[in-house]
C-alpha cells in the first residue's frame, strides 16, 4: 500500500515516511519529531498503512471481567485515587469465596478471562494472593487467569522473600496463565521519583517481563502518559520496551493508557486531549514495529475516539471489562464495560473486521 501523504508534508515527515515504508527502524529523534508535528494526518496515515500490512482490517476484542480482590495499597502513587489504607472508609480486601460469589453474580457464558489487579495490600502474606487465584482457578477452570502488574510482583518478592522466578512460578501452579501490563507508568526513574511511584523501579518492571518470557509466558505491557513527562519520556519508554521484546518476543500487546483527572467533574484542561491520544496510538504503532497489537483502550479515550484510533494504529480495542474501577476512580467519564454486541458494533461501525479473541490473540469468531 503507497501512503498518501497531505500536501504539505515537510521533509523530514517524508524521510520518516519513506522509514516506514521500507521496514526502517524509527530512532528516539523521530519519535520525538512525529509528537512535534502537527501533520496528524499524515502520521494516522503511516500508522494505518503498519497495522494494515500486520492485521489486515482484524479489530480484536475479548469478553472478559475485570476483577478487583483488594484495595488497600502500601504505595502512595500521586495518579491513583483507587488505593486506599487499610482501616480507612471504602478500604477492602475479599477472601477467595468472596470474590467467586461475586463473579457468580455478574459473570455471564462467553466470558473467557479474568483481568486481575489491586492494591500492594502487605496487611495478607503472599499465600492470600496464591489462594485467590487458585479459588478463582478451582471454580471456573475454563476462564484464563490475566492476573497482577509486573509491580504487584515485585512486591510479591518483598513480602515473601522469594525471587522474581520464584514468586511466578508460585502463581503459575495456582492458575496464572499471564500478566497484565500494568505498573509501567513511565518507564523513567526521575518520573517514578516525582509522581511518587514507590513500587517496582524500572530495571524491575523489564525484569518480571523478562523473567516471565523466560519462562514461556506471554504477557501485556502499558504506558501511561499525559501527566509530567516529556515527549522523549515516552519514546523512551517505547524503546526500551521495543529492546525488551527484540531480546524475548514476549509480549502481546502495547497499551498505551491516556491518565484521568482525580475528579470527573474536572475540566477538559485537565484532560488529554482527543488529538494527543490519537497522536499516542499512531507513534506507539510506529515505533513498536515488533508488536503485533496496539491497543486502544476505550475505558479512558470513550468509544468514539476509540472507533477513530482503528485509522491510526490500533487493532485491539480490549474486551467487555464489566465493571472497570481503577480509571474510574480516577475520574474516567466513559462506559464502565461494553456488552459484546457494543464491541461488535463499534468496531464494524469504523469500517472494520470484528474479531472474538481469547486472551492469547487467538481467533474464536470472525464477525463478517
Amino acid at each position: 500500500m503507497s501512503t498518501i501523504v497531505t500536501p504539505y508534508t515537510d521533509h523530514r515527515m517524508a524521510e520518516i515516511a519513506d522509514k516506514v515504508r521500507n521496514g526502517v527502524r524509527l530512532s528516539l529523534e523521530d519519535g520525538v519529531y512525529l509528537y512535534e508535528t502537527d501533520d496528524l494526518l499524515t502520521l494516522g496515515q503511516l500508522a494505518n498503512e503498519v497495522n494494515l500490512r500486520k492485521n489486515g482490517k482484524k479489530v480484536y476484542f475479548i469478553e472478559n471481567m475485570s476483577l478487583y480482590f483488594t484495595n488497600v495499597c502500601e504505595s502512595h502513587c500521586a495518579f491513583c485515587n483507587f488505593r486506599k489504607d487499610q482501616g480507612e472508609e471504602g478500604a477492602y480486601t475479599l477472601s477467595g469465596q468472596e470474590m467467586i460469589e461475586y463473579v457468580e453474580q455478574h459473570i455471564h457464558p462467553g466470558v473467557r478471562e479474568f483481568h486481575i489487579v489491586g492494591g500492594h495490600n502487605n496487611h495478607v502474606p503472599f499465600q492470600y494472593y496464591v489462594d485467590s487465584l487458585k479459588a478463582l482457578n478451582e471454580r471456573f477452570p475454563d476462564v484464563t487467569l490475566k492476573a497482577y502488574t509486573a509491580a504487584e510482583i515485585e512486591f510479591f518478592t518483598r513480602i515473601s522473600g522469594l525471587s522474581t522466578k520464584e514468586v511466578l512460578e508460585e502463581l503459575r501452579k495456582a492458575g496464572l496463565k499471564t500478566l497484565t501490563g500494568g505498573g509501567a507508568e513511565i518507564l523513567s526513574d526521575q518520573y517514578r521519583q516525582k509522581m511518587k511511584v514507590d513500587k517496582a523501579n524500572v530495571d524491575q518492571y523489564l525484569d518480571v517481563h523478562r523473567t516471565a518470557h523466560q519462562l514461556g509466558m506471554k504477557t501485556h505491557t502499558t504506558m501511561l502518559y499525559g501527566a509530567i513527562e516529556s515527549h522523549e519520556d515516552r519514546i523512551r519508554h517505547m524503546i526500551q520496551i521495543r529492546d525488551l521484546q527484540d531480546e524475548t518476543g514476549g509480549f502481546l500487546v502495547f497499551i498505551p493508557l491516556s491518565m484521568q483527572p482525580k475528579s470527573k467533574n474536572a475540566s477538559i484542561m485537565r484532560r488529554n486531549s482527543a488529538y494527543e491520544d490519537l497522536k499516542t496510538i499512531a507513534i506507539s504503532r510506529l515505533m513498536l514495529d515488533n508488536f503485533d497489537h496496539i491497543k486502544a483502550y476505550f475505558i479512558n479515550i470513550g468509544p468514539q475516539l476509540t472507533q477513530v484510533a482503528l485509522s491510526f494504529g490500533a487493532s485491539d480495542v480490549h474486551g467487555t471489562i464489566l465493571k472497570e474501577r481503577i480509571s474510574h476512580a480516577a475520574g474516567a467519564l466513559t462506559p464502565e464495560g461494553l456488552t459484546r454486541k457494543e464491541l461488535v458494533w463499534l468496531i464494524k461501525g469504523a469500517g472494520r473486521i470484528p474479531v472474538e479473541r481469547d486472551t492469547f490473540y487467538n481467533e474464536i469468531k470472525v464477525y463478517e
